[in-house]
Parts: C-alpha cells; structure tokens; sequence
C-alpha cells in the first residue's frame, strides 16, 4: 500500500510517493538542476525577470511567426505566469509583425454551474488572454476571432479536433502545488484507483475535459488570485489534457518559483530526467514526451534547507 496523502487522504498526489524519491529531490541543490538535462528534456536558467518573461513572450511571437495560411500553427498558453503576456503584443506591435494566420489555443478556464464562467467574470482565464495580450493587438496584425480556440463546455470536442487542424508548435505553461501544467490535477483516490494511481498509460490518454481540482490546487487559487478567500474559488474547471499536449511540438515549462515551491520544481525536474512518470505527479508524465523544457529564473530557485521564520 502507499502512503495516504498528508494533504487530501483521499486523494493522490506528490506526498504519496516513495520517500527516498522525495528525499532525493530536497536534496538538490540549485547547481545541480542543470546537470538533469537529457536528450528530449533541456534545463535553462534566467538571471533576471526580465530576461526570463522576454524570452517566454518571444515563444508566443516565434510560434506565431512561423505560421502561414497553408500552414497554420501557433502556439498553446496558460494564465500562471500572466506576465509575458503583454510582453507578446508590445513586441508585435512595434515590430509590425502580421499573425492573422496565427493560432492560439487556451489551456483551461473555470468550470461553474454546468459551464464555463463568462469573460466578465473576475477570475476569467479568457478574459485575461484578451485584456493582457489579443485586444493589445494591433487589428490590423491580429488573427481573427475563430483562430483563438478558448475551453467551453459545449466545444471540447472541437477543442480536440482544432489540433490536427493547425500545428501547436509550443505548449506553455507554469507548475501549479499539485504539479499539474493547466488543470491536469490528480485523481481521486477512489474506485479502481483506490489502491493505485492510473497508469501513465491511462492518464496520457485523458482530453480535454471537466475536471474535479485537487484542494491543493483550490488552496493555491485562493492564494495567488483570491487573496485567501477559499470559497470562491470554483472546485472544477476546463482543461487541456495530456492527449492534446503530446500533439504538440514541444512542451515548455516556466518555473518563476512564485507557483511552485523550490521542492516541487525539483521533485518534478528529478522525475522527468531520470523518466519516473507518476499519475500522482501530472508534471512526471511529460517524462515520456519526446521535446520538453524548464526554464527557471535563477533567483526563484530556493533551497528545500529547513529554516525557521
């Protein structure tokens, strides 16, 4: 048997792992994360904020760049890390750059009531996409409307379908407390995985879909969007699933250290270098994606050193 979560006992998630794996990851040091790039899998270091969230935003400039009209492509993001956003419409305006062809596809969005919240409502991940980059966007360079490709209750299954439709060079995305990228949060432990998480075979095959958050992740929300305020952050959400991320050309990971904690981003660097994938662990499972990347601002790194404040 596992060990029961210390977070949510009925739940999986990191704390049910082997601990002689947990203790290697608080272990490592900061110098040595760069040692755990493999073939597939690259680490790269930032030394300043500006330097990192530039180079995040020209993934989203170069992605767009790339696409023509007889072949789309564009590029998946997230809201967590936000900042590169406006980065992105800053850097095509000045420059002139046309995206009408472009493509962009949204990683989740909040699930309530039965369907997806609305743009006016205040934690609206669409919302945030078009206040901070697509209506920053000169009109005359930004691709239309049907090209922008948002999570809603009634179009997963078009959601789907639009990735063999236009290539998604990049999926970006931040590492949320539960180690998830978008909202690919970990199973209840219930049911047919009640003993055992899924596979990573199982997981893999999961689509965009509702999902029922871990409370991790509702208590992250709470923290980094809500000001604390637990009971209004929603319980379910739309997300990507890992069946669109491994149609993507590369999956690209920003670890800012404002998300995650300095011993989630090496539990989850550990795991993919050395291909441990744990349906407990969402972020492991990229482990078996052939083009992954971190980028870490060096700073964000910390210590998992004890330290009493």
């Amino acid at each position: 048997m596992r060990p029961l979560s210390k977070v949510a006992p009925d739940w999986w998630d990191y704390t049910t792992l082997d601990p002689e794996l947990i203790s290697d990851a608080a272990r490592l040091e900061a110098g040595d994360l760069a040692g755990l790039s493999r073939p597939g899998f690259t680490v790269k270091f930032y030394d300043t904020k500006e330097e990192f969230y530039t180079a995040e935003a020209l993934e989203y400039v170069h992605a767009f760049m790339t696409s023509t009209e007889d072949e789309p492509a564009g590029i998946c993001g997230p809201i967590g890390p936000t900042e590169q956003l406006p980065l992105v419409a800053r850097i095509i305006n000045d420059l002139g750059i046309d995206v009408r062809s472009a493509h962009f596809w949204a990683m989740d969005e909040w699930f309530v009531d039965g369907k997806e919240v609305s743009p006016d409502h205040p934690l609206s991940f669409r919302r945030a996409d078009m206040d901070l980059c697509f209506n920053r966007i000169d009109k005359r360079l930004r691709m239309p409307e049907k090209n922008l490709h948002f999570l809603r209750a009634d179009n997963l299954a078009e959601y789907t379908a639009s990735y063999d439709k236009a290539k998604c060079l990049v999926m970006q995305g931040g590492q949320g407390d539960v180690k998830h990228w978008a909202f690919n949060d970990p199973l209840p432990r219930r049911g047919a995985y009640k003993d055992t998480p899924p596979s990573p075979e199982e997981f893999r095959q999961l689509r965009a879909r509702v999902v029922n958050l871990h409370p991790m992740t509702i208590m992250q929300n709470a923290r980094t969007s809500g000001g604390g305020v637990v009971s209004e952050v929603p319980s379910q959400a739309l997300s990507v699933g890992p069946y669109e991320t491994w149609k993507c050309g590369k999956v690209s990971i920003w670890h800012a250290g404002t998300h995650d904690n300095a011993f989630g981003m090496r539990l989850t660097t550990l795991m993919i270098s050395k291909k441990i994938a744990d349906a407990a662990v969402p972020m492991s499972l990229l482990a078996g994606h052939p083009n992954v990347q971190f980028n870490f601002l060096s700073s964000g790194i910390g210590t998992c050193q004890v330290e009493m404040h």
